[in-house]
């Protein structure tokens, strides 16, 4: 079985506690309609941990803004972005020197012919659940839809994952599927933003 890697989404109020278990990405939400909404100072965290920003429908400045004020690794478009959208951030100086990852919301009836224009212009997929909340239902979708994934692209597997999701987990580490992470959020919380630092060692170390 594959180990993937671990992103922790949805940072806000216990960043440094969290960044003291090492995971390999913390997620940071710039989307003002999202109870995570991160709009503070990022802590000084160990070297190793890449930050992720997290943007829905965004524009090319604003994220541009926010790579430069955090000192983002990543930029993770959440929205509707386009494909065009892609080569804007890339052929922006201020933006093309981050690695890009495409968000796609999942139900039982995705069309993973949507993916092949992106394909060349991001590092990663990320699927999450398809719901109303841009940035995360807490809910997971049925993954079994993964298994007609076209692509050798890795992606991040998201959406509603928590400890109950464990046993599944595992399986699905044991295909051929090219999953490069784990991302896990409101599962693991006491509120929206404040990690269950307990609840996160167990999934780390049960995984």
């Amino acid at each position: 079985m594959k180990k993937p890697k671990l992103k922790i989404c949805g940072m806000k109020y216990n960043t440094a506690e969290v960044a003291e278990l090492r995971p390999d990405y913390l997620g940071f939400v710039f989307y003002k309609l999202s109870p995570r909404f991160f709009d503070g100072v990022i802590p000084p965290i160990p070297s190793g941990i890449k930050k992720v920003g997290v943007f829905v429908d965004a524009s090319v400045a604003e994220i541009a803004e926010k790579v430069k004020i955090h000192e983002l690794d990543i930029i993770q478009l959440h929205g509707e972005e386009s494909h065009q959208m892609c080569e804007k951030l890339i052929q922006n100086p201020r933006t093309a020197h981050i690695k890009i990852w495409k968000a796609f919301g999942v139900d039982d009836r995705f069309n993973f012919d949507r993916l092949p224009p992106f394909e060349p212009l991001v590092d990663k997929f990320l699927f999450d659940t398809k719901g109303k909340n841009k940035g995360g239902n807490g809910i997971t979708f049925n993954w079994e839809v993964l298994k007609k994934y076209p692509s050798e692209k890795p992606f991040v597997l998201s959406g509603g994952i928590g400890l109950q999701a464990l046993p599944g987990l595992r399986l699905l580490l044991k295909t051929r599927l090219p999953i490069h992470a784990i991302d896990i959020n409101s599962r693991f919380e006491k509120e929206p933003g404040r990690k269950n630092i307990d609840s996160l060692k167990q999934f780390m170390d049960e995984l």
